[in-house]
C-alpha cells in the first residue's frame, strides 16, 4: 500500500486532490508535496509536508531528500487551447520543460526503487491528447505523446527486469474542478476520480483512461480508423464549443493585459 508518497504538482488540481485523499487514510504515514506554487493554508495537514520548487531549474538534488518514499505521483503540467501559429517559441520550450522533461528526470532519480523487488507505486498524469491528434492542443499533445511512449517503453524494461512495479499512465480528457488552463480547484469535483487513480496505482496497472467505455473507446476507434477525419472532427468540435476563436492568418493578436 502507498504509505510515504511524493506528489509532484500537488499544490492544486488533481494532484492536490490525491494528496488530500491519501493524507486522510489511516495507513498513510507522510505525503510530500513539491510544487512551484505554495500549498494553501486551507489544505494544511499533519501528514502533509510541502516544498516550493520550480521544475524548470537544472538542479534536481532536492529530490534526494525523499529517499524514504514508496510511492511517486507526478501531475505537474499546463496547456492552453491555441492554434500552433499563435503560440510563441517560449511557450513551446516551456511546455516541454514543464510537462515532459521533469517526468523523465524525476523517474530516473527513483528508478532503482521502481526496478527493485520491493513494492513501489508510481503514476504519471499524461492526457488523452497524447493518444491522438488534437488541433488547438498541438504542442500540449506532443508533450504528452512523448510521455506515453516513454512510459510504455520503460514498463517493458521493468517487466524484463523481473519486477512487478509499473508506471501508471493516467490519461484523462478534460477534468472538472482542476486549475488546468487557469481554472479553479474544486476538490468536491475531483474526489471520486482521485480515488480511482489511487486504486489503479496501487494495483500496479500501466494505463488508466477515465471514462474509457463511456467516451474514449469510440473516439480512439474513430481515430485509428481515419486519423485525418477524427482530427477534423476534433477541430470543429472545439470551435463549436466556443472555447476557441479562429482568426484569419496574419491577423494581429490582442495585446495581453495584466489584471490589477
Amino acid at each position: 500500500m502507498m504509505k510515504r508518497i511524493l506528489v509532484v504538482g500537488g499544490a492544486n488540481g488533481i494532484g492536490l486532490s490525491m494528496a488530500v485523499e491519501l493524507a486522510s487514510r489511516p495507513d498513510t504515514e507522510k505525503v510530500y508535496i513539491v510544487d512551484k506554487a505554495p500549498l494553501s493554508e486551507v489544505y494544511r495537514h499533519e501528514k502533509i509536508e510541502s516544498m516550493v520548487f520550480d521544475l524548470t531549474v537544472e538542479d534536481y538534488s532536492l529530490f534526494d531528500r525523499y529517499s524514504d518514499i514508496n510511492s511517486l505521483i507526478v501531475t505537474a503540467g499546463f496547456g492552453r487551447l491555441a492554434l500552433f501559429r499563435d503560440v510563441t517559441d517560449e511557450y513551446i520550450r516551456q511546455s516541454f520543460v514543464v510537462n515532459t522533461l521533469p517526468v523523465l528526470r524525476i523517474i530516473k532519480r527513483f528508478y532503482p526503487k521502481l526496478e527493485s523487488q520491493q513494492d513501489f507505486y508510481c503514476g504519471v498524469m499524461v492526457s488523452i491528447a497524447g493518444f491522438m491528434s488534437s488541433p488547438f492542443f498541438a504542442v500540449y499533445g506532443a508533450t504528452k505523446a512523448a510521455l506515453k511512449v516513454f512510459i510504455e517503453s520503460v514498463n517493458v524494461e521493468l517487466e524484463k527486469a523481473g519486477t512487478t512495479n509499473r508506471i501508471l499512465n493516467i490519461s484523462p480528457g478534460s477534468i472538472k474542478g482542476t486549475s488546468f488552463n487557469a481554472g479553479t480547484t474544486e476538490l468536491s469535483q475531483t474526489q471520486e476520480l482521485s480515488k480511482e487513480i489511487i486504486a489503479h496505482i496501487e494495483a500496479k496497472d500501466d494505463l488508466f483512461i477515465p471514462q474509457y467505455d463511456e467516451v474514449f473507446r469510440e473516439v480512439l476507434e474513430r481515430y485509428h480508423t481515419d486519423f485525418r477525419a477524427e482530427g477534423r472532427h476534433s477541430y470543429e468540435y472545439k470551435v463549436a464549443s466556443g472555447r476557441v476563436k479562429v482568426t484569419p492568418p496574419n491577423t494581429p493578436q490582442p495585446v495581453a493585459t495584466r489584471n490589477r
